[in-house]
């Protein structure tokens, strides 16, 4: 892997983010999940089996990932405009860009509407509704109120690091996003420790937690933009995934033209568990274009 630094700038201030770039070829960008536990690094398996053939670029979204983190109330605006800075800056007309969890329907609505040339998309377990509210069916004031309560001096990290111990992320990790619990152990689990524990991490995971970063507010609004998304889509899920969203993703599978596969274990994280049969259901998909072009 070759680590990057990239900078943007977001309402006046710099914001300095992680990537990684491996391989050559057409280029490939790699966008992990937004999630309390989630960076760049959960794209690595999946960079080393496209790098053979492919450029690719796996980076962390702001307020995510290993390294320290602005207090920013982070907002949908943000990383739409940060996906923008991406496939306009750092990444323009990619070949393909796969992305996992909320980060595949921002993907989603922002290719809906871009002109063509548009990339083939690869949805990695898409979700448009952060784990709160799909718990309880819908947004609650107490969410709100939970963001302003981490957000304090003093109190505020105290809550945030309850919630992110050890044990809660290795309960988390075996409830909705690894099939084998034991999966997020050892040298694992100390990765994912860091970037909860980062330096200012509790201002985006609360957001998410608490569907603050919801890029879409309903079912409907998430089918119509993969509707009007007017590119090849690759929609890949486990078949162990949660069942609230299971059922966002298979009501998904539904629309027309996109090809769907469905693995027969994984859960949220099925990429990064699972990267061997993911790269078996992407490759073809990724080569369609290079095949029917010769450029083989």
């Amino acid at each position: 892997m070759d680590p990057r630094t990239l900078e943007w700038n977001w309402r006046g201030l710099t914001i300095r983010l992680g990537a990684d770039a491996s391989g050559s070829g057409p280029k490939v960008l790699l966008l992990p999940a937004l999630s309390s536990i989630s960076s760049r690094r959960e794209m690595h398996p999946l960079q080393e089996r496209l790098a053979p053939r492919y450029s690719t670029l796996a980076v962390d979204w702001p307020g995510f990932g290993e390294a320290a983190r602005p207090q920013i109330d982070w907002t949908p605006e943000a990383y739409a405009a940060f996906l923008d800075f991406l496939l306009t800056s750092v990444s323009p007309h990619p070949h393909a860009i796969i992305a996992a969890g909320h980060a595949a329907t921002y993907v989603l609505a922002q290719v809906a509407d871009a002109s063509p040339p548009k990339p083939r998309l690869v949805l990695i377990a898409p979700t448009w509704r952060g784990p709160l509210p799909t718990m309880v069916g819908g947004h609650r004031p107490l969410f709100d109120r939970l963001c302003r309560l981490v957000d304090r001096r003093g109190l505020g990290p105290l809550v945030y690091r309850l919630n992110v111990n050890r044990l809660v992320v290795r309960y988390m990790g075996a409830g909705h996003v690894y099939a084998d619990p034991s999966f997020l152990d050892g040298e694992r689990l100390r990765q994912k420790l860091a970037v909860v524990r980062a330096p200012g991490a509790r201002f985006a995971s609360v957001r998410f937690v608490t569907g603050r970063l919801d890029p879409l507010a309903s079912r409907e609004a998430f089918l119509e933009v993969a509707r009007r998304a007017a590119t090849p889509i690759l929609l890949l899920y486990g078949a162990e995934t949660p069942p609230k969203s299971r059922a966002e993703m298979e009501a998904l599978a539904a629309v027309p033209g996109i090809r769907t596969v469905r693995l027969p274990h994984g859960k949220l994280s099925v990429h990064e568990e699972f990267p061997e049969a993911t790269m078996d259901a992407i490759g073809p998909f990724l080569g369609e274009d290079r095949a029917l072009s010769g450029d083989d």
